[in-house]
């Protein structure tokens, strides 16, 4: 029986839903001190180094037809392959909790009745959204989506055709034009270890894998530049607060809710994907939802304010990742009998982790994704030339 497979329609879809998220918002607001000329330049630059990894990681998983993690253990062994697995169901379930609780913190701004209880309620909801399934869930996106799309147009005439003026007092050297495109890089790079998960099943993989990086791409700068143009065009970092002050009551609770919802379900459905990599007699629906409770639970009793350094971890481990499969998947087109460890690649991938976190000390234009990864790539190719002498 051949399974159901998802249009590019429905991966565009899902795409959507994941851009449109409230992180990626009070991400956009921390770039508000360069201005919203040098703050837009970096929110692209990021995007575009950012997204063109993921679309060469969903690239692999869509030809191969195999799961983000199985893909890492064609260029990492089958072993050492698991090191990854664990790191990304360790980062999914942190962004499962993380999404969480930055959505009930803004529901409880609009209706306040208790951070916990809105935990719970988008807990349930995800948990939902995952008992439903990927394939399954063409209907409810649409819906969804729609009114997100509608609801956030509101929030951009609120923002930037209202009565707010640029704030002309902010700190411009409280972050650099380099970390600033980093902090734009690393939220596409977050996806790295989880789109494959969805363009295995795409009827036609390669288009699905361009239109879901490219509607992610422009839904993720969207809402970027919302959390960016808020904190400079009204002051307010807190857009459930600016939502709520603009009269929107429930159609702001909607955004909140549903945002958070669409996002963190492709958190928890690929923590359960990761983990049959690591334990295959596992089924990912249930490891899903129990990332989804485990998120909850941590979203209720731990403060997740600030994202930055969870976000540059992030970079620091999938950056030199990609690197090293795209240097054996699409230069050295390397084709491996299965071994457990690949230690030649992952003594490159550390060097790579290694080089990142040097770069973070350094202030580069670019960001440190970009040229750690070149160094990676170079890596890998001289490892190519010695090898073969």
């Amino acid at each position: 029986m051949v399974s159901k497979r998802t249009s590019i329609y429905e991966n565009s879809l899902i795409w959507f839903g994941a851009g449109v998220s409230i992180a990626e918002i009070l991400t956009g607001t921390y770039l508000a001190p360069l201005g919203f000329q040098k703050g837009l330049a970096a929110v692209m630059i990021g995007h575009i180094i950012g997204c063109c990894m993921m679309f060469f990681a969903g690239l692999i998983g869509a030809g191969t037809r195999k799961s983000a993690m199985e893909t890492v253990k064609m260029s990492f062994g089958q072993k050492g392959g698991l090191l990854f697995a664990v790191l990304n169901v360790l980062q999914l379930v942190g962004w499962t909790g993380i999404m969480i609780y930055d959505g009930a913190l803004a529901a409880n701004s609009i209706f306040q009745t208790g951070s916990w209880i809105w935990c719970l309620i988008i807990g349930l909801l995800i948990i939902l959204w995952i008992a439903v399934g990927v394939t399954n869930l063409g209907k409810i996106n649409t819906v969804a989506m729609a009114a997100l799309f509608i609801l956030t147009i509101i929030l951009c005439k609120i923002i930037f055709f209202g009565s707010g003026n640029a704030d002309s007092d902010m700190d411009s050297g409280a972050i650099s034009f380099g970390a600033a495109v980093e902090l734009s890089a690393a939220m596409p790079l977050s996806w790295l270890p989880v789109i494959s998960d969805y363009t295995r099943e795409a009827e036609k993989p390669v288009k699905a894998t361009a239109a879901s990086v490219i509607v992610y791409g422009a839904v993720s700068c969207w809402m970027y530049v919302i959390g960016m143009g808020a904190a400079v065009y009204t002051g307010e970092s807190d857009i459930a607060v600016i939502m709520a002050k603009a009269g929107l009551g429930i159609a702001a609770l909607l955004i909140v809710i549903f945002s958070t919802v669409t996002t963190t379900f492709l958190d928890a459905y690929s923590a359960g994907v990761s983990s049959e990599s690591v334990f295959s007699k596992l089924r990912g629906k249930h490891v899903g939802i129990a990332a989804a409770v485990i998120g909850t639970i941590a979203a209720i009793f731990f403060p997740m304010d600030d994202i930055t350094d969870f976000l540059y971890l992030i970079g620091s481990v999938f950056a030199p990742m990609i690197a090293v499969q795209i240097a054996d998947v699409f230069i050295l087109k390397a084709k491996r009998k299965s071994a457990d460890f690949q230690w030649s690649n992952l003594i490159i991938w550390l060097i790579g982790f290694i080089v990142y976190r040097w770069l973070m000390t350094v202030d580069i234009p670019v960001g440190n994704t970009l040229p750690d990864m070149a160094v990676v790539i170079v890596l890998c190719l001289l490892k190519q030339v010695f090898t073969r002498k």
